[in-house]
Order: structure tokens, then C-alpha cells, then sequence
């Protein structure tokens, strides 16, 4: 009996846990914008980079233009990929298209929000309001929950760190 009280603890603990994590998503027309999150900088830091995803529910493409922050003096969208064996960083000066009933993640390694210039640290446990620009969704607010430095994920907490690029100590 005591076994089917701790299971039933822990199927609810978890539901819990699922729903929090949901409450965070944001809409906008056909977008849906999910797990916001960067990493806390290390003193001195003028980069950082924001992760998210972003599924588009509808029927029509749209475009993330732009990203703007009050914190950042610069805001970007940003891709890093191999290129001939090396790991090779660009701006995507034209936007990212979201394919309609595609999901496009942003994490480390990947597509990420490129934050220069930075006003301040990120420290972990701060909410870091961003705006992301659609063509057709158009402005949309949204928090990045900050993780510790080594954070891979959201949740993570700079406990499972992987060797993968990082921009938090990067000057510019």
C-alpha cells in the first residue's frame, strides 16, 4: 500500500512539475513560444546567449526579423553549425523562417538570441525580458529564466556541463 501512495505522490509531483513548465509558454497568432532561458554570466561578461523554442501551430510560415532587449545595447538572431570541421557563427541578417507545423529549437551549439553589450549580469534565477519581432505574429514579450553558468537546458542549473560552444564569457 505504502508503494502505490509513494507512485501516486510521485505521478502527481511530476503533473505538477508538467504544468508549471507550460505555464510559461507564450502565443502569439499561430506561435507558440516555449522554455525561454540563458545562462548567468560570469563578471564582466558583454555577451549572453537566450535559448527557446518556437512551434508554429498554423497553416502559414512566419519570420522571427529581429530581437531586442533593454538590457543588450545589441540584440541578434544568431546560427552556430559545422562548417568543414569547424563550428562557425552567423547572424541571420534576413530572419529565421518558422515553417508552419515545424518546431525550431534555440540552444547552445545551434540557432540562439546573440545579447551584446550587455548593461548588466544575468544571474542565476533572474527573469530577462526580451522582445522577438514577427512578420506576421509581430511583437511578442517574453522572459528568459536564467540557469546557472554550465546550463545546457533549462533546469539544468550548470550541473550537466557538456563541451559545447558558449558566448557567456565572450567580449565583443
Amino acid at each position: 500500500m505504502k508503494t502505490i501512495g509513494r507512485t501516486l505522490l510521485a505521478i502527481s509531483l511530476l503533473l505538477t512539475a508538467c504544468a508549471a513548465a507550460q505555464a510559461d509558454d507564450v502565443k502569439a497568432g499561430d506561435l507558440v513560444i516555449s522554455q525561454p532561458w540563458s545562462r548567468a554570466t560570469p563578471g564582466g561578461a558583454k555577451v549572453a546567449g537566450g535559448y527557446l523554442t518556437i512551434e508554429n501551430k498554423g497553416t502559414v510560415a512566419d519570420k522571427l526579423v529581429s530581437v531586442s532587449a533593454d538590457i543588450a545595447g545589441k540584440a541578434e538572431v544568431h546560427e552556430m553549425a559545422m562548417e568543414n570541421g569547424v563550428m562557425k557563427m552567423r547572424l541571420l541578417d534576413k530572419g529565421l523562417v518558422i515553417d508552419p507545423g515545424k518546431t525550431v529549437k534555440f540552444a547552445p551549439g545551434g540557432y540562439h538570441l546573440m545579447l551584446q553589450e550587455l548593461k548588466g549580469p544575468f544571474k542565476q534565477g533572474d527573469k530577462v525580458p526580451v522582445t522577438l519581432q514577427f512578420e506576421k505574429a509581430g511583437k511578442v514579450a517574453v522572459s528568459l529564466d536564467v540557469q546557472g553558468v554550465g546550463a545546457q537546458a533549462p533546469g539544468d542549473n550548470g550541473h550537466m556541463m557538456k563541451k559545447m560552444p558558449d558566448h557567456s564569457g565572450m567580449k565583443m
